[in-house]
């Protein structure tokens, strides 16, 4: 328990700095899988996520949540080294006030650190692109997923501070009558000093405004 309550205190810490003091008297707690058994009324999903891994676990914002902001983990150009760029996604959910936040971000690779949280500023996500570099063949560097973008149902577009290596797909259908409440992530597991990629693709629910 310790170990959570610090985690949501460096989250709340995230938070107040990115929006200053709209948020910062918002509580961060992390959902995980707790709210998997909310029912969602559609899966958005693009066509240019690459092949290894598994997809894992997903993990729900609570009942009348959405995601109004994220945050992605991104591994740094290693310069001859072993790339992964984008290693994880993570999703603040929250209702109108955004004064109590939840996050969610199903599994997440090893490599990086967090950038800091982008918001919508008005409204919640209700669409997504993928940045992908193909695979490299046998003998290259794959790092599949290296960014994404969010559109907001206020319509701006959001792009992640991930790595530039490949190119953004198709932009994925849209949530209607409510928004993006949940993720699930296709995660290649640790290689073990052989060629990681990382994340390769992710899937987000949607989830209507009326539930």
């Amino acid at each position: 328990m310790a170990s959570v309550h610090v985690s949501a205190l460096c989250l709340l810490a995230l938070v107040v700095m990115a929006q200053g003091d709209s948020l910062e008297n918002s509580f961060v707690v992390k959902a995980g899988t707790r709210f998997s058994s909310r029912s969602y009324t559609s899966m958005l999903t693009v066509p240019n996520g690459e092949q290894f891994g598994l997809w894992t676990w997903p993990e729900m914002c609570p009942e009348n949540f959405f995601a109004v902001g994220f945050s992605l983990r991104v591994e740094p150009n290693q310069y001859g080294g072993d790339d992964t760029a984008l290693n994880g996604i993570r999703l603040f959910c929250s209702q109108n006030d955004r004064s109590y936040i939840y996050t969610v971000e199903s599994n997440t690779g090893h490599f990086g650190e967090w950038t800091d949280p982008q918001w919508c500023p008005n409204g919640v996500l209700t669409s997504f692109q993928l940045r992908v570099e193909p695979h490299q063949g046998l003998f290259g560097d794959d790092t599949a997923a290296n960014n994404i973008k969010f559109r907001c149902s206020s319509n701006p577009v959001l792009e992640g501070r991930g790595m530039s290596w490949g190119e953004y797909g198709h932009w994925s259908a849209g949530c209607t009558n409510g928004g993006i409440c949940g993720i699930e992530t296709k995660m290649e597991p640790y290689q073990g000093g052989l060629d990681d990629s990382s994340l390769n693709d992710v899937r987000f629910h949607c989830c209507s405004s009326q539930q």
